[in-house]
C-alpha cells in the first residue's frame, strides 16, 4: 500500500469513527433499564414464536398415536409449544428480540431526553 493510499485510507477511517460518534445517541438509559428492556424484547420474541409454532402443532396429532400422550398431551400442548418458543427465543431467536430491543431504546432514550428538555414535566 503507497503512502498516499494509506493516508487515504486513515483518513477514511477517522471520517467513519467520528460520524458514528456523531450518529451514536447518548447514554441515556440506565443499566438496569437496559437489562429490563432486553429481557422484554427477549420475552416478545419468545411469545411471537410460540404463536407462530401453534399452527405447526395444531395440524399434527400424535396424542392417540402408540407412543402420544393421549389427553394429557392435548391438555398441555400449548404450553408445550410456549416453551419451545422461549428456548429458540434463549438460544439466539430469529432476530426478533434484536429489532425490538433497539426499537424500545432507541424510544427510552427519546422519551428521556424530551423529558429532560422540558425539565421533568411531559410536553
Amino acid at each position: 500500500m503507497s503512502v498516499s493510499s494509506a493516508s487515504l485510507a486513515a483518513s477514511a477511517l477517522a471520517t467513519v469513527h467520528a460520524a458514528a460518534r456523531k450518529a451514536a445517541p447518548s447514554r441515556t438509559v440506565s443499566p438496569q433499564d437496559d437489562a429490563r428492556i432486553r429481557r422484554t424484547a427477549r420475552d416478545f420474541e419468545a411469545m411471537a414464536l410460540g404463536e407462530m409454532l401453534q399452527p405447526m402443532f395444531d395440524t399434527v396429532d400424535n396424542s392417540d398415536a402408540p407412543f402420544g400422550g393421549g389427553n394429557a398431551e392435548k391438555q398441555f400442548r400449548s404450553m408445550q409449544v410456549l416453551e419451545l418458543g422461549k428456548e429458540v427465543a434463549r438460544g439466539g431467536g430469529v432476530g426478533i428480540a434484536h429489532q425490538v430491543y433497539g426499537r424500545m431504546k432507541e424510544m427510552q432514550e427519546k422519551a428521556s431526553r424530551s423529558g429532560n428538555e422540558t425539565g421533568g414535566k411531559k410536553p
